[in-house]
């Protein structure tokens, strides 16, 4: 386990469509460069795009592994076709390496074998949390909507597992069978000719008023904010939370798991670490509302309990 007063940096799957030379190449510098302990790697948002990652993939798990990383393998989130099914159930079953579900219907393939719980399965108490871990994950992330509140109550309740907060990044929202990115542009999801590979940062959505709103990624719909909570995490990190996760944007990753970690140890105070995020990532605004028990898109800034 880890100690509680160090939590370790993750990185979560990249959920955009890259191109395979981008992908492989952002892994790349994570390894080299990022002080990043977990990495999570795979299709998560639709199987389609899994032949653009796939040839590269075993050799970004050897960098990462070469450069100490420890590496896991994400399922689909949502799983519909027997392709999809016949993919998870190989992966369950070949798989060298820990696997994280992010879809119900991986996880009686995972009863008795040690796995993660991805951010998109809803733990949303202790309940489930030890209902999960009963069945063998030995890790959590909990999904970005959680207040503190909830989150401190899971630590307490459950002290020296393994939970993870999602903690910077678009927050994945919904995920649909139907692709809004390619009626957007006119096509169908059956010929979508990947057309979400021209919006390597999802493609924004606004409101009648003009006003931002959503973003969309696929079948995905995300935040139109990118979630940061670099000022909010001392308080969860002292009661315990062991993993801190980075959701990759298409922005200078090895910077943001920079900034991330010299906030966890001390080494800069949150308001300089949110100055030098938005330098890192200037197309987005901040937010931090669930962990507020506030709308999802607001931000609080510091001087606000997360208790």
């Amino acid at each position: 386990m880890q100690d509680a007063r160090r939590a370790a940096l993750s990185l979560g799957p990249v959920y955009y469509l890259w191109d395979g030379p981008k992908w492989r190449d952002f892994y790349f510098r994570i390894a080299d460069e990022a002080d990043i302990e977990h990495v999570t790697l795979g299709e998560t948002v639709c199987s389609k795009r899994q032949h653009f990652s796939e040839p590269h993939v075993a050799e970004v798990i050897e960098r990462l592994e070469a450069a100490g990383k420890t590496v896991t393998l994400s399922t689909l989130a949502m799983v519909t076709l027997e392709r999809e099914s016949r993919h998870v159930r190989d992966l369950v079953r070949d798989s060298a390496h820990p696997v994280e579900a992010n879809d119900l219907s991986a996880l009686g393939l995972l009863k008795g074998k040690p796995h993660s719980i991805g951010p998109l399965v809803n733990v949303y108490n202790a309940a489930t949390a030890r209902t999960l871990a009963a069945r063998g994950a030995d890790n959590i992330c909990l999904p970005p909507e959680l207040p503190a509140a909830s989150i401190l109550e899971m630590l307490r309740a459950m002290p020296g597992f393994s939970f993870e907060l999602f903690a910077f990044g678009r927050m994945p929202l919904a995920i649909s069978a139907r692709c809004a990115h390619a009626r957007s542009k006119g096509l169908t999801k059956d010929n979508c000719q990947f057309i979400c590979g021209e919006d390597p940062d999802g493609l924004p959505l606004r409101t009648l008023d003009r006003q931002s709103f959503l973003v969309l990624n696929g079948v995905q719909t995300m935040s139109g904010t990118c979630l940061v909570l670099a000022d909010d995490l001392a308080p969860l990190v002292a009661a315990g939370l062991s993993r801190v996760r980075l959701s990759p944007q298409d922005c200078d990753m090895p910077r943001v798991a920079a900034l991330y970690r010299a906030a966890l140890d001390g080494r800069i105070d949150g308001e300089e670490a949110i100055a030098e995020l938005a330098a890192a990532y200037p197309a987005a605004r901040f937010s931090n509302g669930f962990l507020h028990q506030q709308e999802g898109a607001a931000w609080v800034a510091r001087g606000r309990s997360a208790s």
